[in-house]
Parts: structure tokens; sequence; C-alpha cells
């Protein structure tokens, strides 16, 4: 006889749900004018459709989950197996693994150096901006992987056997020899605890042996991230200086090269990404370039990594401004949406020219890149300069506008399930890495003094749009003057002029005249307060919002 007692459902009548906004997912994350118009105006109208594909790719429901649980399942360090033995291993979610397939896959790795068309550095960049939306942490090693390439060029033999292997759209975890994988992935390791960004104090010490070029390595690197990566640029003393070398964590025998990781750090954010204090002891290391110029050779990756924090940063920016306008497109208050009231439409409208400012900055940074490669010296030079100039301003932008994303959600975006707090714990980290706001700050004096052309190359982008906007004439003339007495006491104030003065001309010439003239009469002409959504009375809040959300607004 059957015991089981069908009991009355409970009747939750105060547990009604309205007023609430519904999930995002999906949406399509390339919905964005200002990232559109500026893949194809510098150069890579041909990846549009790829760039559609995946941006609608990044915002359904499936891959906003990986980058939910990647980031709620942490890696997790195995230092030895059930035997005893020291592997050193990381063992990450299946969601992380699911980022990675298809960022390498879609080129977001090395690809672009295999990609002999114009616009390829720029197509990546625009693909970064999209498929950002999922997650941050996993972009580490994309990023990572595309820089190593140029950095090993310095050592034709290594390039020829590795150069493939790293432009390869094939992603395949676990370690085992580089040259049996059919793709592989790059990290770094530069810093050491006792001298951080002061990398010509690292104590790391390479040793030559009996086999020219091969070194066995000796020291402890203080943050390295990605150390599951197959293999990994590092800076180390050697007997004519500090120099760069290549460490493959498996030797081409197939036994496991000395790389001990100590621990994984515990991070404020970005806690998908795996980043480890490796220790080395008579691990084996190929020099990549003369001995003593290992910063001079290694310096190229940094530059690519400076310009995907820019990256990672205008993506932050433009995800969290689609999320709040999501949710103040569904949310009411006070008698009517909160997209139809005036004080929320000036803190939208305010973000909306941050976040076109910033995308439209890193695609111009992205194409200056893209010419580089391809033997434009005067665009090497404006890259040269304006890379740090963008690392150091665009960064510092991201927490303050994820703050204030966060806040439109009210208190639902105070709570994890929102998303909102990884986002916020993540802007701070694309400020520190690749050299804190003073490091960029002092490399930005560093190129104006050393570097012929640097100036000249940034003057002369800021000249294509002279006469456009009085108030971006006064800040050219008046950063002229401000070189002449550029020093570190003034280096922040002088690069956050230049980087909104970069802005602003980008601006005045490619974007809507609401928006142009709304970020000239803000940021540079002082009509302005100081938090987000003190847009002057006048400002064409419905021209810029009916840009920028996606939907309409």
């Amino acid at each position: 006889m059957d015991s089981t007692v069908a009991l009355p459902q409970p009747q939750y009548a105060t547990h009604e749900v309205t007023n609430q906004a519904p999930p995002l997912a999906s949406y399509d994350a390339s919905d964005d004018p200002a990232l559109l118009e500026g893949l194809r105006r510098e150069g890579a109208e041909w990846a549009e459709e790829g760039i559609r594909r995946l941006g609608a790719r990044a915002g359904s429901a499936e891959a906003q989950e990986w980058g939910e649980l990647a980031n709620r399942h942490e890696p997790e360090l195995r230092t030895h197996d059930r035997y005893g033995n020291r592997v050193d291993e990381v063992d990450f979610h299946p969601s992380w693994h699911h980022l990675m397939r298809v960022a390498v896959a879609e080129g977001l790795a090395g690809a672009p150096w295999a990609d002999g068309r114009p616009g390829a550095h720029v197509a990546r960049t625009a693909g970064g901006l999209v498929w950002g939306h999922t997650e941050s942490g996993h972009g580490c090693p994309t990023s990572m992987t595309y820089a190593a390439v140029p950095a090993l060029r310095a050592q034709p033999e290594l390039a020829k056997v590795y150069e493939p292997l790293l432009t390869s759209r094939v992603y395949e975890p676990g370690l085992r020899v580089p040259a049996d994988k059919p793709g592989l992935l790059a990290g770094m390791g530069m810093t050491e605890k006792q001298g951080g960004s002061d990398v010509r104090t690292n104590t790391t010490a390479a040793t030559p042996t009996s086999e020219p070029g091969v070194y066995t390595l000796r020291g402890h690197k203080w943050f390295t991230s990605a150390p599951m990566c197959d293999v990994f640029l590092v800076l180390a003393q050697a007997p004519g200086g500090l120099s760069c070398f290549l460490v493959p964590r498996v030797l081409p025998d197939g036994s496991r090269n000395a790389f001990r990781i100590q621990r994984l750090k515990d991070k404020l954010g970005n806690r998908s990404n795996a980043s480890s204090e490796p220790e080395f002891d008579g691990t084996v290391a190929w020099l990549v370039g003369p001995e003593g110029r290992g910063v001079k050779t290694i310096i190229e990756m940094v530059n690519c990594t400076r310009l995907d924090c820019v990256m990672n940063s205008a993506t932050l920016m433009r995800k969290t401004l689609v999320e709040a306008g999501h949710h103040v497109r569904h949310r009411s208050a006070f008698g009517a949406r909160l997209v139809d009231q005036p004080l929320m439409r000036n803190v939208l409208a305010d973000l909306a020219l941050e976040s076109e400012a910033a995308t439209t900055l890193t695609l111009r940074l992205a194409g200056a890149a893209d010419r580089t490669v391809r033997g434009d010296e005067q665009e090497r030079a404006f890259r040269r300069i304006a890379t740090a100039v963008g690392k150091y301003w665009v960064t510092k932008r991201g927490p303050a506008f994820t703050a204030e994303a966060l806040e439109c959600l009210g208190g639902n975006g105070y709570v994890e399930d929102s998303g909102m707090p990884r986002h916020y714990r993540e802007a701070p980290l694309l400020s520190i890495w690749e050299g804190s706001g003073n490091v960029n700050a002092l490399d930005v004096l560093r190129a104006l003094a050393r570097e012929p052309g640097a100036a000249d190359a940034l003057f002369g982008e800021l000249a294509l749009a002279r006469g456009a906007d009085a108030r971006l004439d006064a800040t050219v003339t008046g950063l002229r003057s401000e070189l002449a007495e550029a020093d570190q006491v003034s280096a922040r104030r002088l690069v956050e002029r230049m980087a909104l003065a970069l802005q602003a001309s980008l601006l005045v010439r490619y974007a809507p005249a609401a928006v142009a003239d709304a970020f000239c009469a803000t940021r540079l002409g002082g009509d302005w307060g100081h938090a987000f959504g003190t847009l002057p009375a006048g400002t064409g809040l419905d021209a810029i919002l009916e840009r920028a959300l996606p939907g309409g607004n």
C-alpha cells in the first residue's frame, strides 16, 4: 500500500516577484556602434561578420554561465600526484576550458601574427572587446600568447619552432612536449618580490651550460599568471646582464622542467585565472635575444599586453553599461521607469560617453599596432606613446565606471548573483597589470625624452581635428606648453590631459555631434562635476542614449 500523502502546496502570496529586470542573456555583445564603426575605420571591415557572430555567442546564456562558473569554481593547485611525484599542475573547471577553446579558435591569442591581411590585429582587438563580455580572467593567457610572438622573434631559431604553434587556433590543455602539441599558450615571468616593476633588480640567476644558448635558472618569481601555459618568457641575470629566456614546462625529452609552484595568489578579482609564485632550481631555459638585452627584448611583449589592458578596461565599461541599461529599462520607481527619469538618464549618458571614448581609443591603438607590423614608422612612433597614455588613463577610469554602473542596479548590483561585483573586483587589476599608473606615466615621460618622433606623432594625430572644437584646440595648445615643464611631479596630470585630448580628437572626427560636444564640454571644458551623472543642462541625452544602449533607450 502506498503510504505517500500528497500535501497541499503552500501559497506564498507575499513572495510574488514584480518590478525586477528579467535575465539579460541572451544579448548581442557586438551591438555597439562605436565598436563596429571603429572596426571598419581601422581596416578590419572584412572581420565584421565574424565579430557579430562572436558577439551573439558571447551574450548567450551558455557563454555567460561559463564565465560565472569559471569564477565560482576557482583553479586548484596540485603540487604532487597520488604517488608523491612533483607535478605542479593547476586544475580548472570545464567552463574555463570552454572559454579558452572559443577564444583561441576565434583568433584572440597568437593567430593575427600568422594572418597576412591588413587589419588582423584590429580584428583580434574587436574580438576581445566582445568575447570579454563573458569574463576577464581567461584573457590573461590569450593576451600573453599574443604578446610572446614578437618578443620570441628576437631568436629566429626558437621562433621557427614555436611561432607556428603559438599562432595556432587549437587549444589543447595539459602538459606535454610542446613540439608534439597542435597549439601552445605562452606566459611570462618578470617580477620578483624584492623589485616588482624594477625588474633590473631581479636576482634570478642564469648559468650557461655547455650547449650554446642553453642556461639553467635559479630563483623565485613573485607573480606569474597562467602557470599551466606551455612556455614562458622570463627575465634572469646572465653573466652579461639581465636577459630574456624561454622556459618550457616540459622538456623535449618529455621530462618535467623544474617549475615548482609554491602557491596560487589569493587575489581581489580575476579569480578564474591562476596566478602563481614559481621557483626555478636547475630550470632549463633558452636565451632569447642577446645577453644583457632582456628588457629591450621583452618590451615588445609588454607593449602588446598594455594594449590588451586598455581593451579589457573598455570591455568592462561596455559590459557594465549594458547591464545597467538593461536594468533601468525594466525597473520602475516613483511612478516611472528608471530609464525615463532625467537624473538616471544623465548618469547613463555620462557613462556612455566614457565607454565610447574608451572603445574608440582602443581601436585606434589597435590600428596603430596593425600598421606598425606592416612597417609604418609614423604609426610606430604614435603607438609607442599613445599606448602608454591610453594604458594609464582608460584603466584608471575603469574602477569608478564599474562602481557607478553597479550603483544603477541599486542593492541588486551589490549582490553576487547580479555579476556586477565580479566586474567591479576585476577593474582595478587592469591599472596594475603591466605597470601601475606611476610606471606608465613615467614611461610617457621616457618616450618624450628618448623616442625621436613620439611627441610629433602624438601632436600630428591631434592636429587632424584642429579647428573642429575650440575647447580641444585650447587643450592641445596648453599641452605644448606643459611638455616644456614636464617632470615626475606633474606626470600624471600631463598624461591625463594627453589622453583626454586624444579621446576628444577621435570623437570630434568620428562620433556623432552630440557625443563629441558633450565629451569636450565636460572632459575638456570643465562643465562637469566630480562624479558621473553631472552632464550640464542642454546635453543631448536622448541622442547619446539612443546610440549607446542596445535595443534603444
